[in-house]
């Protein structure tokens, strides 16, 4: 509870500091004098609720991310482990992949509207080549770190390459294929809403847009907060399905530092009374095991 309350101040400490500098009209080289107040933008949200536009830019944006995202789950997932198990593959998809990696996926929207029919289209291509790419190397990463004794193990047994993959590869694979696509939600996000402005028809980032164009701040505030809290929800929702699917694995906790340095502090018991008659060369050996034994 300590946690949250903590979590819960941070947020509301920001926000009084926002509503200060804006409603004083502060401007300290940085001109928060242009920035709409948190109780106009609470203001403008509450407008945008009430209306239908809003939530049709919701669910536009929901179902192309969910689209996009879930496409380069399924293919950064089954290209890293082909590219990682396969010297074939790495020679004939590896050199590609990396040529096309480090282009900025918003770089595609000229491609994407020369290429697909539909603006709709082109988006979910966008959001799902900003995915695909963290999470076929984080999947390539973990696949080629899983220890060579396990599926030595599964052979032995008589299993074969599929046995491996479902009873080795994968499970083994699971911790670093989440880290991947959780860091992918997130850039996912980001390229989706820049698609959206450059060429989409409602949306988040589309309506976001438009406010601008109009000059109604508080409107483009409301836009970010909607992207904000939809890129926290979609990301905690991929790290609780990751905690879920990987729960065999060992959790280690905080532990406060004072607390780990109070067992190394507390008293030396004294030595019983035989040890006083060993002989002094067996008294510095058993010091030194001691001494090992406690560092």
């Amino acid at each position: 509870m300590t946690r949250y309350a903590l979590r819960v101040a941070s947020l509301g400490i920001a926000l009084g500091l926002w509503q200060l500098l804006t409603s004083q009209d502060i401007d300290l080289w940085l001109r928060f004098s242009q920035f709409p107040t948190v109780t106009d933008v609470a203001h403008a949200f509450t407008g945008r609720l009430a209306g239908s536009d809003y939530w049709t830019d919701l669910t536009d944006s929901l179902t192309r991310i969910l689209t996009g995202f879930l496409l380069a789950a399924v293919l950064g997932v089954g290209a890293g482990v082909l590219v990682a198990r396969s010297r074939l593959a790495e020679d004939l998809l590896g050199p590609v992949l990396e040529v096309v990696r480090p282009v900025p996926a918003i770089a595609l929207v000229p491609v994407a509207i020369l290429l697909f029919p539909s603006n709709e289209q082109g988006i979910v291509f966008i959001t799902c080549t900003a995915a695909f790419f963290p999470v076929l190397v984080s999947t390539r990463h973990a696949v080629r770190a899983l220890a060579p004794v396990w599926e030595e193990a599964v052979r032995t047994m008589g299993g074969g390459r599929w046995r491996v993959l479902g009873s080795v590869v994968l499970p083994g694979a699971l911790p670093g294929v989440f880290g991947g696509l959780s860091v992918g939600i997130g850039v996912s996000w980001i390229c989706v809403i820049s698609a959206e402005m450059i060429s989409g028809q409602y949306g988040v980032g589309y309506r976001t847009w438009q406010d601008y164009t109009v000059v109604d701040y508080p409107g483009v505030f409301v836009g970010m907060v909607t992207i904000g809290v939809l890129g926290w929800l979609t990301s905690t929702a991929v790290e609780l399905l990751g905690r879920r699917l990987t729960r065999w694995l060992p959790r280690t906790s905080y532990v406060p530092a004072t607390a780990r340095e109070k067992p190394a502090r507390a008293a030396k018991p004294a030595p019983p009374a035989h040890a006083a008659a060993a002989p002094a060369g067996h008294d510095t050996e058993e010091a030194r095991d001691e001494h090992l034994v406690r560092d």
